[in-house]
């Protein structure tokens, strides 16, 4: 079920207004931009929404159709009545991308979004093209609230002032459940999950990020069969929010590859 919503502040600078999307008790909304293909589909990390893509969808849109959502409990999205999994979250989305009739996307994920990514991916094969997994969590080295903030926390510290205007806004709108938010991420473990991908997959990681070290992520992506992983130079964890044209570079060139290419 989608309902459309008044475009708020947080609304793209054109395409339609922001759709509301209702399936098994949960809901998430859904803004677009764009047209074409490839169809992009934007999930963002925990205590965001899909606001802090605004500089990558103007980027993205005129090479395909853009797709940003807040997932429940964030952005514009309502609260739902228990937290949702990482499961039933990728389940939501499938169901969206479903009841718009959608060719298989090119699914891209950032920090917890890549969770809710991944699930999305195995759990519903035929809806997705590609995968990007931006900055993927959580570290199996660092899977406690306290580690995960602390490394969040010095992250921003060397960010720029608009990742913390937009996040900390972000965080704020994110409501008094963040704590049962974080836990459903730390208690997912992605890496069950990883060798079961069977699409192109890209894993991008800023050079300065803290939350998401090295190790681990080359960890994730000898994980994933064929994937392959580019670092940012000079960008932490929030690298698709500060200055994204070299994520969106890396992402357009990763789309525009045939199968064979991008398997390599």
């Amino acid at each position: 079920m989608a309902d459309e919503l008044d475009g708020g502040p947080q609304a793209a600078s054109s395409g339609p207004p922001p759709t509301r999307f209702t399936y098994a008790g949960a809901s998430l909304v859904a803004e677009q931009q764009g047209a074409g293909a490839p169809v992009f589909v934007l999930v963002h990390g925990i205590g965001m929404g899909r606001s802090v893509f605004r500089g990558l969808v103007e980027l993205l849109a005129p090479h395909g159709r853009v797709i940003a959502v807040d997932q429940p409990g964030y952005g514009e999205a309502p609260e739902p009545a228990r937290t949702l999994t990482m499961e039933r979250t990728a389940d939501l989305v499938a169901a969206f991308l479903r009841a718009q009739a959608l060719p298989p996307v090119v699914l891209i994920g950032h920090s917890m979004g890549t969770q809710v990514a991944v699930e999305t991916t195995v759990r519903h094969p035929e809806l997705v093209e590609r995968l990007v997994l931006v900055a993927p969590t959580v570290d199996s080295a660092a899977r406690t609230a306290l580690r995960q903030l602390l490394h969040l926390a010095q992250d921003l510290a060397v960010e720029s002032p608009l990742v913390v205007l937009r996040g900390g806004r972000e965080y704020l709108r994110a409501g008094p459940h963040l704590r049962r938010k974080m836990r459903a991420m730390l208690v997912h473990r992605p890496e069950d999950v990883y060798p079961r991908i069977g699409v192109p997959t890209l894993v991008l990681r800023g050079s300065d990020d803290l939350v998401c070290p090295r190790a681990w992520v080359r960890t994730v992506t000898a994980a994933i069969p064929g994937a392959r992983c580019e670092e940012v130079p000079g960008h932490g964890h929030e690298t698709m929010i500060r200055d994204p044209e070299q994520a969106a570079t890396r992402i357009l060139a990763f789309a525009s590859e045939d199968a064979h290419d991008a398997e390599r």
